[in-house]
């Protein structure tokens, strides 16, 4: 049987040396300052709202919780206003560990501030960065982000499906300092919010998962950070506490490979009125935010290609027919984007498309999949499977990790959130678990 992977130059035997080197190796000096470099801990890429009900902020507070997967002791945040068409103004900003629910560690405390000044005005299709504080952030921690927004703000720029409560003050001015924030509502998205940083060694790495749903964990348990991403992070600081390595999971609910949803009129079929209403959320294509979502990304080193489901999935569904796709469109994609990664020294990691018979959206009786999307599938997935030194460093198969062996186009029933697509908690376990941590070894401190 397969191992779930291929490592270019790489026999089993040398990978088993290196993942024990990756495990074992000895404690070095901390790295002086000048010598450290920015590497992502946690990202969420940007969207654009679900249009018919975007978020309005006003003389309130949000305080946003993420999951930091690598640890440090200085630590700035990226505040993105990408699809505002208007200037993004923050009055203030905060960082600290979260404790439990709104809560912080009073102590861990720490105001951000941009270019010296504590407030910042963020231009259209911008992205400010904060100056760097002194914070121990240790590694799998929750932190908790308090955005003051003074002025009427409609959250242009979002994540959409963050898996993860956050927390909205009353509309009763800058409570980015409390230790217990008072709260109106929660939310369930990421607004502006799009990197937390620290800083490591030289031999720090980021590792960027770049997907779909399947990667932004639709079907996952919300505040449980069970999303494969996630899983990989938590295996690899299990396997070496001093490792400096994040994940960052640029997964988009929706998102296709080759093709925009900038606008409803694409929609068609039996779930148009789906497509209609969520449209822009949808993500620009996989080929279009390459740049701000990968290349861009402090310090990666490494990115998983994990785009093509929904681009095989939804014509006849979500939008018309007439926009099938062909298995040899999908690779030709893959291919220039391994190349666009590769040409930045970026170590490019290919995934197979997990199975998806029988899927579903709203309407069980109704089912997405078809014999020829099937086709299409694994044509795809044995180019990626075999692929050669010049298109991937590796390859893990998703596929294999998920599928059901009696059965191999449908999920294992054990591994199925029920919409016969998107996997669940231990179907994300799976996945992540398929991930060989050899892969990494070379980031040492």
């Amino acid at each position: 049987m397969r191992q779930g992977w291929i490592a270019r130059g790489c026999a089993r035997i040398a990978a088993a040396i290196a993942a024990v080197a990756f495990s074992a190796r000895p404690a070095a000096a901390a790295a002086p300052k000048s010598d450290l470099q920015w590497i992502g801990t946690w990202a969420a890429a940007a969207e654009r709202p679900v249009p018919s009900h975007p978020d309005t902020f006003r003389n309130q507070t949000l305080r946003l919780i993420v999951h930091a997967s690598a640890g440090g002791a200085r630590v700035r945040v990226r505040i993105s206003n990408a699809f505002g068409a208007e200037p993004l103004a923050v009055g203030a900003a905060h960082i600290a560990r979260r404790t439990v629910g709104a809560a912080i560690d009073p102590g861990s405390d720490r105001r951000l501030t941009f270019s010296g000044q504590a407030s910042a005005t963020i231009a259209p299709h911008a992205t400010a960065v904060s100056d760097a504080v002194e914070l121990e952030i240790p590694a799998l921690s929750d932190l908790a982000i308090s955005l003051f927004l003074p002025e009427a703000t409609v959250a242009t720029t979002e994540h959409v499906l963050a898996k993860q409560t956050s927390y909205v003050s009353p509309e009763t001015g800058d409570s980015t300092a409390a230790v217990d924030l008072p709260i109106a509502r929660t939310i369930t998205s990421w607004p502006f919010l799009t990197g937390v940083d620290v800083a490591a060694s030289p031999a720090g790495a980021a590792i960027v998962a770049f997907g779909s749903s399947l990667t932004d964990g639709d079907g996952s348990t919300r505040d449980a950070n069970r999303r494969w991403p996630d899983v990989l992070a938590d295996r690899i600081l299990k396997a070496d506490p001093r490792a400096e390595i994040g994940v960052l999971n640029e997964g988009i609910i929706g998102n296709r490979l080759l093709t925009d949803f900038e606008s409803p009129r694409q929609a068609g079929g039996p779930f148009a009125d789906v497509f209609t209403n969520l449209g822009p959320a949808l993500g620009q294509s996989g080929v279009a935010r390459f740049e701000r979502d990968v290349l861009d990304q402090p310090g990666v080193k490494y990115v998983f290609l994990a785009l093509g489901v929904n681009d095989i999935l939804f014509p006849g569904a979500f939008i018309p027919a007439s926009e099938s796709v062909t298995a040899e469109s999908i690779i030709d994609a893959n291919r220039r984007l391994a190349a666009r990664a590769r040409a930045k020294g970026i170590r490019v990691i290919g995934t197979t498309i997990p199975p998806f018979e029988d899927a579903t959206f709203r309407d069980p009786t109704i089912h997405f999949s078809t014999p020829e999307k099937e086709t299409v599938r694994r044509k795809v997935n044995d180019w990626i499977r075999g692929g050669s030194g010049s298109d991937f460093d590796a390859v893990v198969d998703f596929d294999e990790a998920v599928r059901d062996p009696s059965r191999p186009a449908r999920l294992l029933p054990a591994y199925d959130s029920g919409d016969h697509v998107h996997p669940n908690d231990a179907g994300y376990v799976a996945s992540g678990n398929a991930i060989p941590l050899a892969l990494f070894a070379a980031s040492k401190k």
